[in-house]
């Protein structure tokens, strides 16, 4: 490696840690004094509030990875640019692909490090983030389905219940079916079902099961009984953020599961898979547009750049989000909501490029 691929390299690395280290402080400071309010007015401890902001770090740095890099690219390459080193490096007979390889090779060393942040890290500090958060900043949210729960637990086997209430573990007016191949051999009805936790059982109140054998019915009442069910009382109703606390290849049998069991959310669960691999890409496909767009001197300097590197990042968030709710709340395929920006500027990436060359 030369002293230019060095010299790039220690640039791209220096500056995106430093727009890390700035920006972090800034979103943690703008939350405490916008939640400061309910955490005293809930009772968070100090301890749970440090904790809670260790996590909100990671979570934070995830979300917006590649954005605080393509401002930090446009940032330190239009100042190569203003300084007139571009153009130095450009006249001494390096070509514009080769001047761009030490920019791909630091967004390979950073891509690498977000795949392992969003396989690995993330997960873990979205539990501790989004645990706080529904204790002590949302109480009064839901975090699960409770009303009209009905899934398939296995190949065999379904349950429903019509109001799940999570805090004491209950449901209300519970059905389990069971079949062998498409005929139905019993159904259970209860008026109440609760988790016996130190049991690891399962209580039903006003216990009716009605069994099926050769055309013949039989029915067996009685007013409680326990029963152990093949399922956990936390299969029944994943939380929202569920997806988002698992390891890759947890959150891939997450899924299978949860496909079984047809589960509505399964969109959401899709859209958290396929950003752990299009996140990485889309830090490849950042920098080339900002090289692009900030290594030409332009009237007005820095500030131009600049300013057209934030709409280009706002218009990327906008794409991003927008189609990430459209597969989350309806039946838009997850592998396009997630992979659209990235191909569309991807397209733009292409297109900047060859200007640039030129």
């Amino acid at each position: 490696m030369k002293i230019l691929d060095w010299y790039i390299l220690k640039r791209y690395l220096f500056t995106f840690l430093m727009m890390l280290l700035l920006f972090v402080p800034i979103g943690i400071t703008v939350d405490l004094a916008e939640k400061v309010g309910r955490m005293i007015e809930n009772d968070a401890s100090l301890g749970e509030v440090g904790f809670y902001y260790m996590n909100f770090t990671v979570y934070f740095a995830n979300l917006l990875f590649p954005l605080f890099l393509f401002l930090s690219v446009i940032w330190f390459t239009s100042k190569l640019a203003n300084n007139t080193e571009i153009v130095a490096f450009l006249s001494s007979g390096t070509s514009f692909s080769r001047f761009l390889r030490p920019y791909m090779i630091g967004a390979t060393i950073v891509a690498g490090f977000a795949m392992f942040l969003g396989m690995y890290l993330a997960p873990i500090a979205s539990q501790g983030f989004n645990e706080f958060k529904f204790k002590y900043l949302k109480k009064n949210k839901d975090i699960q389905q409770t009303r009209d729960v009905y899934q398939q637990i296995n190949d065999n086997d379904y349950i429903y219940v019509s109001n799940f209430i999570p805090r004491n573990k209950t449901g209300h007016k519970f059905t389990y079916e069971h079949f062998e191949g498409n005929e139905l051999k019993y159904k259970i009805f209860a008026d109440n079902i609760r988790y016996i936790e130190e049991d690891s059982m399962y209580r039903l109140t006003t216990y009716l099961k009605r069994s099926f054998e050769n055309g013949v019915e039989t029915v067996e009442k009685e007013s409680r009984k326990d029963i152990d069910f093949p399922f956990e009382i936390e299969d029944l109703t994943p939380v929202q953020y569920a997806a988002e606390t698992k390891s890759y290849a947890e959150l891939l049998k997450f899924i299978a599961a949860e496909k079984k069991r047809g589960s509505s959310n399964i969109g959401r669960y899709e859209v958290v898979k396929l950003k752990k691999w299009s996140l990485p890409v889309s830090i490849f496909i950042l920098t080339i547009i900002a090289v692009a767009v900030s290594s030409v001197k332009r009237r007005g300097g820095m500030g131009v750049n600049l300013a057209l590197g934030i709409s280009i990042a706002m218009i990327y968030v906008f794409f991003d989000k927008v189609f990430g709710v459209m597969a989350e709340q309806s039946d838009f395929p997850a592998v396009v909501a997630v992979w659209f920006p990235n191909v569309i500027f991807g397209i733009l990436a292409v297109y900047l490029l060859q200007n640039a060359k030129r």
